[in-house]
């Protein structure tokens, strides 16, 4: 069976509809297929996450396929193993996105955390990998399919005795119980191999996520249907200076409950008591006694408290149809998830303050918006590398009186907070020597010497704030205090003549170019020593009319630099061949044609910093 879906935020509901049908279909017709209900809650979760990951990755329409296989003759994609079998294929219209294969997952288990990995990833193959018996990818001329296999067993469960990653106890006989989602597969996970397996599932699955409320949103899921029929996750947090609880994330097996279920939470949530423990407690049950329509006729709830670190961060609660109370064993497992669950959520705060703190240094380390000189038309380009503390690369422009425009282009050696450090002392006091009337030679000499002499101790002083160590005895100079900076001067002729006379110097830093409006390209000034290297260097400058429509290119070296393999961007004059075929555009059109042609260079995102000053005389 199949369906198209367009790739819109509702496929991934309207997928799971699908699935349930053709499963509800397939065991009206062949009872003798072992469609438990384990089974059909790991094809519902692997097909969400399938078509999510579809949607936003490849964005194009997707179509959807469930097929049952018995398992006779060759396997019907490579990687199948032989027996009966329950396929789930999403297939998309974009075959150039590589998919990380099953053992790539499984040998980057040990890799240290990606922030950005589930944005760019997503989570469904990590489950794929977690839940399928077998998974793989099919590429085509014009679009691949991402495919996941889930064992089946032949007979009822209840007599096979079978069910997907633990054992099912045979079922006592006697009056049948109240139907729970989560009731014929729950009772055999709380113990033994299928609570560790959880467990250590729930782990995996968590560790590496940076945002709150996608560990609440991947927690209760994980719980639902599995341990139970509805799970709910509640997380404290600050408003204007008050702690407060909000209801972060609620889930039921049948998504058409969501909302009453999360109306009735809201309303009344569970209270479990204090204490340094965070046990597990019952709580009411949602809604009134004997209500229906909502969650069936009652049943059993518990909440627990989540605390990491000595400290409360929310609450868990979660409950079963048609139990009168939870097995003994199910409270060590319910706690053992929750402090999972609560480290994570403590871990993904720590992440975000400090992402916080990262963008306030960086607002502060760089000007507020891009001035426009007299006669010229500026652009600026600047995208820190991915998973950047602060500081590295940082740019400026500024008038300093006298019609006089000064502007920097600077790179520190190395990253994170030493390299902010240095950021933070170079900007200024090229602002206040340049104000105070110094010329762009004596500007760089004046901040060679400042580098040498404080940069040492203030890097020193940020390594042991992020280290936790205090700062050890001064030690050889740091490459953090190492900086390669292009600065120089415009003076704008006015609007008569046009143009402006600009004065320049580069101390280690990747040469300007000038593109002239019938597109040659030149050099603009001459290499020179590294700041921070000699304490008495010295430097000299360059002068040269920019003419109406020249246009002077600053780049950093995340752009020269920019790796493909072997290659760098700017192996055989890249970018001057680059910047040639710019002639006539503005100053954004120069930036925006060399930036893609950067990131287009290397199949990965750039490593490094980028920035771009593009100005051009008008």
């Amino acid at each position: 069976m199949s369906t198209p879906l367009p790739g819109t935020v509702e496929a991934a509901s309207v997928a799971r509809g699908f699935v349930r049908a053709a499963l509800a279909d397939w065991k009206a017709s062949g009872p003798g297929t072992a469609l438990t209900p384990c089974l059909v809650d790991d094809a519902l979760l692997l097909m969400s996450e399938l078509v999510t990951n579809a949607v936003v990755h490849a964005g194009t329409d997707i179509e959807v396929r469930l097929r049952l296989d018995p398992g006779t003759g060759a396997p019907p994609a490579p990687g199948m193993p032989p027996g009966p079998g329950l396929i789930g294929e999403v297939a998309d219209l974009n075959p150039t996105r590589t998919v990380r294969s099953a053992a790539e997952w499984a040998r980057g288990a040990g890799e240290q955390p990606d922030p950005d990995d589930a944005v760019r990833r997503g989570r469904g193959l990590r489950l794929v990998t977690e839940l399928a018996e077998s998974w793989g990818v099919v590429y085509r001329r014009t679009g691949k399919t991402v495919w996941f296999r889930l064992a089946l067993w032949e007979g009822p469960p209840e007599e096979s005795g079978a069910m997907p990653r633990v054992v099912a106890p045979r079922r006592p006989q006697g009056p049948a119980p109240v139907h729970s989602y989560a009731a014929d597969t729950a009772a055999v996970r709380w113990h033994g191999q299928g609570a560790y397996s959880f467990l250590a599932e729930t782990s995996d699955i968590l560790t590496g996520q940076f945002d709150e409320d996608m560990v609440a949103s991947l927690a209760t899921q994980l719980l639902v249907p599995r341990f139970a029929d509805w799970s709910a996750i509640w997380l404290d947090g600050e408003v204007g200076g008050v702690t407060r609880r909000r209801l972060a994330q609620v889930w039921h097996a049948q998504e058409s409950r969501l909302t009453d279920l999360r109306r009735t939470l809201q309303q009344h949530p569970p209270t479990p008591p204090g204490g340094e423990r965070a046990a597990v407690v019952p709580c009411p049950w949602p809604g009134e006694p004997g209500e229906q329509t909502a969650y069936g006729p009652g049943g059993t709830a518990v909440a627990c408290r989540l605390r990491a670190g000595g400290r409360e961060l929310g609450m868990l609660a979660l409950g079963r149809a048609g139990l009168t109370g939870m097995p003994d064993d199910a409270s060590g497992v319910i706690e053992d998830f929750a402090r999972r669950v609560a480290h994570a959520v403590a871990a993904a705060r720590r992440f975000t303050r400090q992402a916080t703190i990262s963008a306030v240094l960086q607002r502060g380390l760089l000007p507020h918006g891009v001035t426009q000189p007299p006669g010229t038309d500026v652009h600026v380009v600047y995208e820190p590398a991915d998973h950047a503390w602060a500081g590295g690369d940082f740019w400026d422009l500024f008038p300093v009186g006298d019609g006089r425009w000064c502007f920097a282009l600077g790179d520190v050696c190395g990253n994170g907070p030493e390299a902010a450090v240095v950021t933070g002392l170079a900007r200024p006091v090229v602002r206040l020597l340049a104000r105070e009337g110094y010329g762009v030679a004596e500007v760089l000499r004046r901040l060679n010497r400042t580098l040498a002499e404080e940069a040492v101790e203030a890097v020193e002083a940020a390594a042991a704030a992020v280290s936790g160590h205090a700062p050890s005895a001064p030690s050889a100079p740091d490459a953090a205090k190492f900086l390669s900076l292009l600065y120089g001067e415009l003076l704008p002729y006015g609007p008569e003549r046009g143009g402006a006379r600009c004065t320049l110097a580069s101390a280690g830093h990747p040469l300007p170019m000038v593109l002239r409006p019938d597109g040659t390209v030149r050099v603009a000034a001459s290499p020179q020593m590294l700041l921070g290297v000699v304490e008495d260097a010295t430097y000299e400058a360059e002068s040269f009319d920019l003419s109406l429509g020249d246009t002077l290119l600053c780049v950093t070296d995340g752009v020269t630099e920019r790796r493909s393999g072997d290659r760098l961007f700017d192996d055989g004059d890249g970018l001057a061949s680059v910047l040639a075929g710019c002639a006539g555009l503005t100053a954004a059109g120069v930036a925006e044609r060399v930036r893609r042609a950067v990131h287009a260079f290397g199949a990965s995102a750039p490593e490094d910093d980028l920035a771009m000053l593009v100005m051009r005389a008008v």
